[in-house]
């Protein structure tokens, strides 16, 4: 159903503002994901600021040195955990913010691909809003890669491009999870962490390549990004908030 007012559908906007623990952070997407399916809640957008962790793909896991790099990240004070998702491992913690979508959908496999597409644009549009150059696409050994990875150019040196968004996505029959981690703050935890865990699995990647929001554009932080994203999300959809407790987690 559509707004009237505004030609929109409507969005409810969630905010939770403590992270539930990273497992249970993790799981609780895909709990609303089951309730979108089945009726439960419409299309909602939760934005967290989550416990240190790393999402492991389900093919790092059958590496031989899958025990060693979930070592590394407990000594590094992440937790490790398996995504259902594809993908390698990706890090975050609480200088970044996670934004899940979720929408009952009939044929929601139909437009899995053009989602990626679709929300790599509007994630570099509202970074764009808060001065950092960026753009969609893979940069050269990046981590976790990905064809609609989010990145952004020192604006000191345009040589240097690191990785700023990054997307997985959960499709089953009646809906779909959009999951969406941006990198504001403190890189630096995230990088070592990174390190040692590839190292462990002894995956390549450029260390380089991972970076914060404020590494290019000093001073940013999860807030202002979070109201940037906001205000570029109301262009596309017409915007209800709802508490937390709402969705009775």
């Amino acid at each position: 159903m559509q707004n009237t007012a505004t030609g929109l559908r409507p969005l409810t906007v969630v905010r939770q503002d403590v992270s539930l623990g990273a497992g249970r952070d993790l799981e609780f997407g895909l709990e609303l994901l089951a309730r979108a399916r089945n009726g439960g809640i419409g299309p909602t957008l939760r934005l967290y600021r989550p416990a240190p962790t790393v999402a492991f793909g389900q093919r790092d896991t059958r590496l031989p040195g899958f025990d060693a790099a979930a070592r590394a990240c407990r000594e590094n004070g992440f937790e490790p955990l398996v995504r259902r998702a594809g993908g390698r491992a990706a890090a975050y913690h609480q200088g970044t913010l996670v934004v899940d979508h979720i929408e009952p959908d009939a044929d929601a496999v139909a437009g899995s691909k053009a989602r990626f597409g679709y929300f790599g644009e509007l994630f570099a549009a509202a970074l764009r809003s808060v001065g950092v150059q960026a753009a969609v696409g893979e940069i050269p050994g990046e981590y976790c890669p990905g064809e609609f990875s989010v990145h952004g150019t020192d604006p000191l040196d345009g040589s240097r491009r690191v990785k700023l968004v990054g997307t997985a996505q959960r499709v089953v029959s009646g809906g779909w999870l959009f999951s969406s981690v941006i990198v504001v703050e403190d890189s630096a935890p995230i990088r070592k962490v990174l390190t040692d865990s590839y190292a462990a699995l002894g995956l390549d990647w450029d260390p380089a390549t991972a970076g914060a929001a404020n590494d290019l554009v000093p001073g940013l932080d999860v807030a202002a990004v979070e109201q940037a994203l906001l205000e570029t999300y109301a262009g596309h959809a017409a915007l209800e908030t709802a508490s937390f407790s709402s969705l009775g987690a």
